[in-house]
Formats: C-alpha cells, sequence, structure tokens
C-alpha cells in the first residue's frame, strides 16, 4: 500500500491546527450518494470525500483512532479502491464520523484523483474544464 501524507497535512498537524489540507467534495450528484465505503462488508454512503479522507453518518461514535480496512465505490463505475484509513473524529449532533486515509493500495491514490475530477465535472452548474476540475481537487481547501 502506498502511503498517503501530504506535506501540507503532516505540517499542520505538527503545528496542532487543521487537518483539512485540500478541499471536502459532497458525495452526493443529483441529491443522491455517489461515493460508497465498504467497512466490515456494510456499504455505507458517504457524506464527503476528498483526496485526504471521507466522513458518514454513524450512530456510534467508535474507537477515536482505530484504522479500518475499507473500499471505495462510485456509482455507475466498477472499479474499487482498496486501502486502510484512521478514525479521526465524531461529530454528535451530525452523527458524523470523519476518516483520513492511512494507505491506498496500488495506484489508489491516483484512481482517487481521477474519480473526483469527473465528481467536480459532473457535478459542476457551469461549464468546465478537465484542468480547471483538477486545479480544484488538487487545491487548498476553501472552507
Amino acid at each position: 500500500m502506498s502511503e498517503v501524507r501530504p506535506a501540507q497535512t503532516m505540517l499542520a498537524e505538527a503545528l496542532g491546527g487543521d487537518r483539512r489540507g485540500s478541499q471536502r467534495f459532497v458525495a452526493r450528484r443529483r441529491g443522491e450518494p455517489c461515493f460508497w465505503v465498504m467497512i466490515g462488508g456494510e456499504r455505507i454512503a458517504l457524506n464527503d470525500i476528498s483526496p485526504e479522507g471521507f466522513s458518514f453518518q454513524a450512530d456510534d461514535p467508535q474507537a477515536f483512532g482505530e484504522e479500518l480496512e475499507f473500499v471505495l465505490l462510485r456509482d455507475g463505475v466498477p472499479d474499487e479502491i482498496h486501502g486502510r484509513a484512521r478514525r479521526m473524529n465524531y461529530l454528535d449532533g451530525a452523527a458524523q464520523i470523519g476518516c483520513r486515509f492511512v494507505a491506498l493500495e496500488g495506484d489508489g491514490a491516483e484512481r482517487l484523483r481521477d474519480w473526483l475530477i469527473a465528481h467536480v465535472i459532473m457535478s459542476a452548474t457551469v461549464r468546465i474544464t478537465e484542468k480547471d476540475a483538477a486545479a480544484i481537487v488538487s487545491g487548498r481547501s476553501l472552507i
């Protein structure tokens, strides 16, 4: 598995700042989930996804810092991305768990980038080029 740790994220952690180094994308298209994660055989719709991690709804806060094996899925695409992530936080009011990628198998990081570029293009409300979408995916968080 390849290590997924952007330099800006490691620096932010070391300084005790926000771990959000890249833009998060709502994991829905036309109001329906379009990104999923398989954890322990359960298929769960994602709330958001980024090059650094993902979040999903969960009633149980589960173990903070615990690592989990996962498979990412995208609607209409037979491709899968396998990896490991760490549970980083739980938002009680939203019943949401945030996870950060620890490792993605093989070319998983590149395939995820391609998935996100396609998602940005398909979700845009104005005409957008692949180059523009790639800049959005690889850019800093806007929030």
